[in-house]
């Protein structure tokens, strides 16, 4: 069989090593490069990181920009659609006069939105993160330039006609459109791109909420898929330099500034966080599959889509008539549930309009974000917890129930409780925040199969595993999975030695590769299984010796197996001759995809695999007391 010439680069931490692929089975072949030792280091980051870093604190000042731009817009729309002035000027579109025609409010802002959708770009629907997640894993980090613009602008008129979203998800997927159009000027690889997307995304969220650590936390829980130097470096410049741009645009944090509170975590207090962490489960699995219920509704009319936004702005206005504080951003909801203890009527209303206008809005496929929808409902819902709850200071349970909801919907624990921490500045609650997170987190696991994010690239067909673990091939060597125990051949062996080699050894199974070897030990080629076995029927090659590759691919000894992988996908040849970068010409054994395998097993043997190390037994002191009482009783 013909190979082309083909040179195969394969990279190895921070060198790169050329692997050329066969001429053919008499060609020339050339691995001196690959034997050049590989650096062997804990993180695969090269000096490239520092160019992207520049890059990522320009993208910062953009985000921070953006941010700024994003929220004056949504104002504007806001004074626009409920008040008929033009005022970048934040107003509660609750304080309206409208009357009844509030209720078109909304209509008309989703009519808006569809025929923006429909006319402009499609990836404006939606809550921004899902978008960006599959920019990243499906289009190698390229956004079209016509998102950068029409996102803002969409999600300014859904959230200003009275939609019931945050700005953080519109702000995100700006942000990121922005970075890729960034990185798209630069001779860059799909990798980097993505970094400066979600510099972008990081950046935009930063400067919104001015929450620079929980922005970077959000880049890597959702949206890296990766904790990596390379990429994590550029995007916390990013999100710093957005947030200490935020400074001058928007005013420095907290957003929500509250007292600090002393919780005593006793036995009732951490009670109490695990029955808040539930319950703020149970909401967000209540939620998550609400939004996508709502959907598949939607996807039922028989009507465009392009309607969908406006059908269900009906029902966002009747809500509104009903209970206007449902409508809009909400940041001044969240500010006074944690400042002040609403009645229990508000709170009521707020989670149940805000959740079900919150619901059908974005399910009919609108422009909005989730962050501030979550918070407000978590918060509500907090609230009235604090009713039977014990009483550590006003806003300390909606906090918690708010952090809690966040990290149950999005799958995001860290994230929901720095991001709390980062709203508020109150480092007293970090404990409860901790657990009540986490125990809503562990709930919605172990019930959905996906969280609100990713089951919309689930429902498009794409399957998305956000377990972050180190891969076993990364961590184990050549030497540790190669066959040693190998049978070799010698260039005039005769018909029944190649008949012995090929005979299976029950122990060891069978022997995918030969090497042959002159009589000093040096390898000259190598002979696949197939090829010995037609020789010996007869049925190929006039002699073992033209049946000789060579020049083989090689596998060395030290090297990861991640390597060995990607040298046998780009290559073709899944058994490779193992040698050491000492002496290249002696074969110490062979490495197969089998082989490769036993790295997946073992990994496979530590999660199922369960055994009883320690075993209970009865003290010796006791033991001999029993020996006595026993002999005693049977004398």
């Amino acid at each position: 069989m013909q190979f082309g010439a083909v040179n195969l680069i394969v990279r190895q931490r921070r060198d790169f090593i050329l692997v050329p692929a066969f001429f053919a089975a008499s060609g020339a072949m050339d691995n001196r490069a690959a034997a050049e030792t590989p650096r062997l280091a804990d993180f695969t980051t090269d000096l490239r990181v520092i160019p992207l870093s520049l890059i990522c604190i320009v993208i910062g000042v953009v985000g921070a920009f953006l941010a700024m731009i994003l929220l004056k817009l949504i104002y504007l729309f806001t004074n626009l659609f409920f008040f008929h002035h033009w005022s970048f000027d934040y107003k509660s579109p609750a304080l309206n006069t409208l009357g009844y025609f509030v209720v078109l409010v909304p209509v008309i802002g989703g009519l808006i939105v569809g025929l923006m959708a429909r006319f402009g770009s499609e990836r404006i629907r939606g809550h921004g993160i899902p978008e960006a997640i599959e920019a990243i894993l499906l289009r190698g980090a390229k956004v079209e330039p016509k998102v950068a613009i029409l996102k803002p602008v969409s999600a300014a008129i859904a959230i200003g006609s009275g939609g019931p979203f945050g700005a953080e998800g519109p702000i995100i997927m700006t942000g990121g459109a922005v970075g890729s159009l960034i990185a798209q000027f630069f001779h860059l690889s799909s990798a980097e791109r993505k970094t400066l997307l979600v510099a972008g995304a990081a950046a935009g969220m930063s400067a919104t909420f001015a929450a620079p650590v929980s922005a970077v936390l959000l880049a890597v829980e959702l949206l890296l898929f990766e904790w990596k130097p390379r990429s994590l470096i550029p995007v916390a410049m990013a999100s710093a330099t957005a947030a200490a741009a935020r400074h001058y645009l928007l005013g420095s944090g907290p957003l929500f500034p509250i007292p600090e509170h002393t919780m005593v975590m006793n036995a009732v207090g951490l009670a109490s966080c695990v029955l808040v962490g539930l319950f703020a489960g149970m909401l967000a699995a209540i939620l998550s599959s609400a939004i996508y219920l709502v959907e598949d509704g939607f996807a039922h009319l028989p009507v465009h889509w392009m309607w969908w936004p406006a059908i269900g702005a009906v029902v966002v206005g009747v809500g509104g008539l009903f209970f206007p504080q449902a409508l809009g951003v909400g940041y001044d909801v969240i500010a006074a549930m944690l400042t002040h203890d609403l009645a229990w009527k508000v709170l009521l209303g707020i989670l149940i309009v805000k959740g079900v206008i919150w619901s059908v809005s974005l399910g009919s496929g609108t422009s909005g974000g989730v962050l501030a929808p979550l918070l407000i409902m978590g918060g509500a819902l907090g609230g009235l917890e604090s009713r039977f709850l014990p009483n550590y200071g006003v806003g300390l349970w909606p906090l918690v129930s708010m952090a809690a909801v966040l990290a149950g919907a999005l799958g995001a624990p860290l994230t929901a409780v720095v991001f709390a921490f980062e709203l508020t500045h109150d480092p007293g609650v970090l404990l409860p925040l901790l657990i009540s997170a986490l125990v809503s987190y562990g709930l919605v696991v172990l019930t959905l199969p996906r969280s609100i994010l990713t089951e919309k690239l689930s429902r498009r067909g794409y399957h998305l595993s956000r377990e972050y673990i180190v891969d076993p091939m990364e961590s184990l060597a050549v030497e540790e999975v190669m066959r040693t125990q190998i049978a070799r051949l010698l260039p005039d062996a005769t018909l029944d030695q190649i008949r012995q080699a090929l005979e299976v050894d029950e122990k060891l199974g069978v022997q995918r590769l030969f090497p042959v070897q002159d009589a000093e030990g040096n390898m000259v080629g190598v002979v696949p299984r197939w090829d010995l076995e037609q020789f010996v029927a007869g049925r190929k090659g006039p002699s073992l010796a033209a049946l000789v590759i060579a020049h083989p691919v090689i596998a060395f000894d030290d090297e990861r197996l991640t390597t060995v992988v990607q040298r046998m996908a780009s290559s073709g040849f899944t058994k490779l001759p193992v040698v050491s970068r000492e002496q290249p010409g002696k074969v110490l054994g062979i490495i197969s995809i089998a082989d490769l395998l036993k790295a997946r097993l073992a990994t496979r043997d530590t999660e199922e695999v369960r055994e009883r190390v320690l075993q209970l037994s009865v003290p010796l002191l006791f033991r001999g007391r029993d020996e006595k009482d026993s002999k005693r009783n049977a004398s």
